[in-house]
């Protein structure tokens, strides 16, 4: 589902202090991963096969599920599989694995990745997706191997987007705030972060390819991780 977040044609570009950054949290849908499956997915899939099960017209199904999806947005039901499939009457994860295809991984990420553990950073990939979403994707790119250890929302009882879910999160990987950047493409999840007293958020400007670049009017953002690379790392990427 797409991202609400307030656009701005003009971008805050990131100051890190790199050497500052022991550790490193990284958002996976719309950051690491091409929003466009999930774009795809909840805004044409789903309603199609939601139309055929009610016999009524496609756009009167998406016209009811964007209703549906967004009385839920920035909670755990927002992106629970098992929710959904209970809610809607079919499995939404036999669903998705028809078309795990479309899952991929943005450009310069792994050279992203390779980066920071060369630079001795802690890795963490920190998401709001379901388990057996998240399961799908890791299989479908293999990014989870980067990776010191991955946090679903689930696993922690709240959604990113709630500050509380960051105080449990630092409890559990005891990381300093001060020294910790956060990468992510919903303001929401920075604004909580960012009241927690995490150091560095970043907002990503582009979660999808099939859509256009929105920065943030309150938070540093990059369209792509070559933004971070260093010259040279960023040269071979081409």
């Amino acid at each position: 589902m797409a991202a609400v977040h307030t656009k701005s044609s003009e971008k805050i570009a990131p100051q890190l202090p790199w050497e500052k950054i022991e550790t490193v949290l990284l958002d996976m849908d719309g950051t690491l991963l091409d929003k466009h499956f999930d774009d795809y997915f909840w805004e044409q899939y789903v309603p199609e096969h939601y139309s055929l099960l009610h016999d009524i017209p496609i756009e009167t199904a998406k016209e009811q599920l964007l209703a549906r999806y967004h009385r839920v947005q920035h909670t755990l039901d927002w992106s629970d599989l098992d929710y959904w499939s209970r809610e809607l009457g079919f499995d939404l994860l036999e669903l998705k694995l028809r078309i795990n295809h479309l899952i991929g991984v943005h450009p310069y990420v792994t050279e992203f990745l390779e980066y920071c553990l060369q630079s001795g950073k802690k890795l963490y990939l920190i998401t709001n997706a379901h388990p057996d979403t998240l399961a799908v994707k890791l299989k479908q790119t293999a990014i989870g191997a980067w990776f010191e250890r991955v946090i679903c929302a689930a696993e922690i009882g709240l959604a990113k987007e709630e500050a509380g879910f960051w105080h449990r999160l630092e409890r559990l990987l005891r990381f300093d705030k001060t020294r910790t950047l956060l990468v992510d493409d919903t303001e929401k999840v920075l604004a909580a972060a960012a009241e927690y007293g995490l150091a560095y958020p970043l907002f990503i400007a582009r979660p999808s390819s099939r859509q256009g670049v929105s920065y943030s009017r309150d938070f540093p953002s990059i369209e792509y991780f070559k933004e971070l690379l260093p010259r040279q790392m960023a040269g071979k990427a081409q």
